[in-house]
């Protein structure tokens, strides 16, 4: 038994002193699955860290997520224990933690997990000084001990008897690990203030050519447990649209990785979206729970897959279907209809975070156990040759991958020719009967900075699958942000954005960078698709926030003083992690909005910005890529432009059609101004001023649409045909 992995992957109301369990009035749906336990749950906030200290004794901080399978067996086997929690409540002040909330909180203590105990992963389990700082740590505990791993009990008495007997050394093993937390931090610090180093391609070469040495020949890099390197496959995507002598090693590492998982059990065969990760090297075993942010970053690659033109292996039209289906599942399955009132017509006004890797079947929690089949169930359903050709494809056997019997659907190939004539007829008949069963359960918490990369997906995967509705469910998804997340700035203070809202409340902690950085991302995405300039105004609002709340003073941190027990717990000092974890790190993400904002508007100061920002690549690109995908992809996008596009003219086919080839342009430093002399509902043209690429430029003599292309603000003669827009596009990638 394993936690659910966390390697260098990545507000609350006060409980009153004689509350038992203060979770009850909580939003969050982790909290809220706490409860009923009988430990005297307290949400993370000054004033339970206030009653320990009164108290005199330490914090049991528990971190979790709602979709954790191995959190509910954790709560399961001990937080719902008596004897248990009446051992915690005497000796502990205990705090639950829904990570998603406070990706702040949980990072800083699963750096400290993995010093102590050389693992992470959640549930994560972590003692603490009153003060924040954390002193002995670990994932999950068993009730009773098993090999390697001793039981939750024997750590309560184990910490206590230290607590009582040994203070002075817990104090200073406590005081040790937050200096070495402090000392990693210092190593990734990065000012922004000077100028930037020149970037080096050969850097780029050689972190494909590292990523060629650990790809797994199943599909991926690395060993089991394997997660979707969405970052990573953007920036080979992205590699592979240069010219280069590692351009055709990058397109054939990425088609090969994006092919494997879409044939797999990790990509839902009925009904779409992506599970988080797979226990098995072949992607045959997924861990069920499902993630807006894998399926919004998955969907925006696949997207760019076909944006690229595929490969022989893994054809451009069947990356498409898996992108398409995505898109519908993230809006049907995660779409909360309405968000209280701020949807109107049309469909989801927001997404959720992520559906459960448990179904709770006749009251027991039971992992993936919607989507697993047997021979037996299959030929009932679908008689006995249909059945019998469906287990054979989806390699279900009489016992089962997950359950004795149960497996999930697994082609582990191309479906085409019969089988696929076969499966095309079936589908819907599964796909009804599963719809019949119990179902996993959702967290209907909105996070900001997820719904922004949903918004560049659906924006980008309108555009290039020619589903203008997708383009729609992004307008709507980025309204609900404006509205709900976004504070505007009055009399000279930035703007504020907030990271949570449940029910179309905003509540909780500001947003982090990574937050501001992917809603400013999302939003240029969606004015490069649609031309309005309200959405290109809230980025730059946006990402002009960010740089006052997180790069003041010259030096980049993630959050912004939300908690100072996280900042004792690392050494009290800001903290930046360069590193992605299961989404881009909050830097990478940054440096690539203040890219794109700085080839539309022409800020030296913001490309200088990005440009110290990537400075953090050398001693990571041929090294460890892998948690260096997003920097690897703005690096490559920095170095391949920006290549400015402004499109001007009049709303003719014409123009539409220069627009749409622009939009499938799979040039990774292509930024793109569209300039709408009709105006959209409540905008004019002078709105267009706005956007700094569009001014100057306009119309053919003729009156004709044309196209800018520019660096650096400065354009080359403008073009007017689709052809020759082609030509020019082809010779400047080169």
């Amino acid at each position: 038994m394993t936690p659910d992995p966390g390697s260098a992957e990545p507000g609350s109301s006060a409980a009153s002193p004689g509350a038992a369990n203060a979770l009850g009035g909580e939003p969050s749906a982790y909290l809220r699955q706490h409860a009923d336990n009988p430990v005297h749950w307290r949400p993370f906030g000054d004033e339970a860290f206030a009653f320990a200290a009164a108290r005199d004794v330490p914090v049991f901080l528990s971190i979790g997520y709602a979709a954790c399978h191995w959190c509910h067996v954790m709560a399961r086997e001990s937080f719902e224990d008596q004897d248990t929690a009446d051992f915690l409540n005497a000796n502990f002040v205990a705090i639950k933690v829904d990570r998603e909330e406070r990706p702040d909180v949980d990072a800083v203590y699963m750096a400290a997990t993995q010093a102590i105990s050389g693992e992470g992963g959640w549930p994560m389990s972590v003692f603490l000084l009153p003060d924040g700082r954390a002193f002995h740590a670990g994932t999950y505990y068993p009730p009773r001990p098993i090999p390697g791993r001793p039981s939750f009990r024997q750590v309560l008495e184990a910490v206590r008897e230290a607590w009582l007997e040994r203070r002075s050394a817990v104090e200073a093993s406590a005081d040790a690990l937050a200096r070495g937390i402090a000392a990693a931090q210092s190593g990734s610090a990065v000012r922004l203030d000077g100028p930037a180093p020149d970037l080096d391609a050969a850097l780029l070469s050689g972190a494909v050519r590292e990523l060629a040495r650990s790809e797994d020949a199943a599909g991926g890099f690395g060993p089991a447990p394997k997660f979707p390197p969405s970052a990573v496959l953007e920036f080979l995507i992205r590699h592979a649209a240069v010219a280069s002598d590692t351009s055709r090693t990058a397109r054939d590492l990425a088609g090969r990785t994006l092919a494997a998982m879409a044939r797999s059990a990790l990509f839902d065969q009925l009904d779409g979206g992506f599970a988080r990760y797979s226990v098995t090297r072949d992607w045959s075993v997924p861990h069920f729970e499902k993630m807006l942010y894998d399926n919004a970053q998955l969907l925006r690659g696949y997207v760019h897959w076909v944006r690229l033109g595929g490969t022989e292996g893994y054809p451009a039209g069947e990356a498409a279907a898996v992108a398409g289906r995505t898109a519908d599942w993230m809006l049907a399955a995660l779409g909360l209809a309405g968000a209280a009132g701020h949807g109107g017509e049309g469909g989801p006004a927001a997404l959720a975070s992520s559906l459960d890797a448990d179904t709770v079947v006749d009251g027991v929690h039971s992992e993936g156990a919607s989507y697993l089949w047997t021979p037996g169930e299959l030929s009932a359903l679908l008689g006995s040759a249909d059945g019998a050709a469906v287990a054979r494809m989806m390699n279900i056997h009489t016992r089962g991958t997950v359950s004795g019997t149960g497996s999930p659907l697994h082609p582990g190939r191309r479906l085409d020719g019969p089988d696929d004539e076969v499966w095309q007829r079936v589908r819907p008949v599964l796909l009804r009967a599963r719809g019949g069963r119990p179902q996993p359960a959702r967290d209907e918490k909105v996070v900001a900075g997820w719904n922004g990369l949903a918004v560049a997906a659906l924006a980008e995967a309108g555009a290039v699958l020619d589903r203008p509705e997708l383009v729609g469910a992004a307008e709507r998804i980025a309204g609900y942000l404006e509205r709900v997340h976004w504070t505007p700035g009055r009399g000279g203070e930035p703007g504020r954005l907030v990271r949570v809202s449940h029910d179309g409340q905003a509540r909780g902690i500001g947003g982090l960078l990574e937050d501001y950085s992917f809603c400013a991302e999302g939003l240029f995405a969606l004015y490069a698709v649609t031309g309005r300039t309200r959405w290109y105004a809230q980025a730059e609002a946006i990402l002009a926030a960010a740089c006052t709340r997180f790069a003041a003073g010259g030096t980049l941190r993630d959050a912004a003083g939300e908690s100072a027990q996280v900042f004792n717990a690392q050494g009290r000092r800001d903290g930046m992690d360069p590193f992605d974890n299961a989404t881009p790190s909050g830097a990478a993400a940054f440096a690539g909005a203040l890219l794109s904002n700085s080839a539309l508007s022409g800020s030296a100061e913001h490309r200088s910005m990005a440009g110290n920002i990537l400075s953090l690549l050398p001693p990571l690109a041929d090294r460890a890529p892998r948690v260096a995908g997003w920097l690897l992809a703005t690096a490559q996008a920095a170095l391949a432009g920006p290549l400015e596009a402004a499109v001007v003219g009049p709303d003719t086919p014409l123009r539409a059609e220069l627009h749409r080839t622009l939009l499938h342009s799979p040039s990774p430093g292509l930024v793109i101004a569209l300039r709408d002399p009709a105006g959209p509902a409540g905008e004019s043209d002078a709105g267009d001023v706005r956007v700094p690429l569009l001014r100057g430029r306009s119309a053919a003599p003729d009156g004709s649409p044309q196209v800018f292309l520019c660096r650096g603000m400065v354009c080359d003669l403008p073009v007017r045909s689709v052809a020759a827009l082609r030509e020019r596009l082809a010779t400047m990638a080169e």
